[in-house]
């Protein structure tokens, strides 16, 4: 029966084709999910999502849409999916989309529900200065994030834990304990347990905003050190300076003690006081003890 299940797949970002990956070598995708080509780079040439790259290198069907409207329920529905799986996608789905599957819409949430719902769990629990996150399978419902859990595994931060490398290491355990999860629904031993709503926190969408620090209220070490690692690698800790020419430029703050001048490639703190020795005063003042 395994090899038989019907799973629509949604995601969009490098971190949804890891957990895409790991399903489809278990249960073989039938359709992904994702949003319409980007423009990315210096040249803004449209680029696909990491997952409509990985699905193409694997003949899986993709839709693309920016709109989970009727025509995408729709197309969705034809495929009559056993399971619908949301990882890193960024779009609420409809009450209409969530009735499809014989069994379940699984969300990968990357916190410990019902703590960090919302979407930005990676970064705000880096900001928070949690030692522990983890993953959590749930069954999927109108309010978001709310659903009951299926399945959770802890993860234990390292040091210099960023949101990228904290991505990255979610990814992959949500996409093991999915796998588990779908094993579950297969036997009749899934197990819902219901939220503590109580308990429920919820984060925020950053913005570019988010990221700016000033350079004449500097930041104590600590919270410094949190933001540049919650923001890496998007919004960044940054910054604008003036520079010998008069231009006022960006730099960004990137973690192990790399400065980014705009239009440049990172460097050492030391780098950038050789290069930039008219507004390194300000830059160092970010990281005096």
């Amino acid at each position: 029966m395994t090899n038989i299940m019907k799973i629509v797949f949604l995601g969009n970002t490098k971190y949804s084709a890891i957990g895409e990956e790991i399903i489809h070598k278990k249960f073989p995708l039938s359709l992904v999910v994702t949003t319409t080509d980007r423009p990315s780079g210096r040249k803004r040439e449209l680029k696909p999502t990491a997952t409509k790259q990985f699905a193409n290198s694997k003949n899986i069907p993709v839709l693309e849409t920016d709109n989970l409207d009727k025509k995408a329920v729709s197309q969705i529905a034809k495929i009559k999916p056993d399971f619908i799986i949301v990882e890193d996608y960024g779009l609420i789905l409809p009450e209409s989309l969530l009735e499809i599957p014989r069994y379940a819409p699984l969300n990968i949430h990357h916190s410990l529900l019902p703590k960090y719902r919302g979407p930005s769990p990676a970064p705000s629990t880096i900001l928070n200065g949690e030692k522990i996150s983890g993953v959590t399978i749930i069954s999927m419902t109108e309010l978001v994030d709310a659903g009951d859990i299926l399945a959770q595994v802890k993860y234990e931060l390292k040091a210099a834990e960023t949101t990228d490398s904290l991505l990255t290491a979610l990814n992959k355990l949500g996409g093991e304990l999915v796998l588990k999860v779908i094993e579950d629904f297969i036997n009749g031993k899934e197990n819902p347990v219901e939220q503590n709503h109580k308990e429920a926190t919820i984060t925020k969408r950053f913005t570019k905003q988010d990221g700016f620090v000033d350079l004449g209220n500097p930041l104590d070490r600590q919270t410094l050190d949190r933001m540049i690692r919650a923001y890496y690698p998007w919004p960044n800790v940054w910054s604008k300076v003036k520079v010998k020419s008069g231009k006022s430029i960006i730099v960004k703050f990137l973690p192990e003690g790399k400065i980014q001048p705009e239009g440049k490639k990172p460097m050492t703190i030391a780098q950038f006081k050789n290069g930039y020795p008219q507004v390194y005063e300000q830059i160092s003042k970010l990281f005096a003890d």
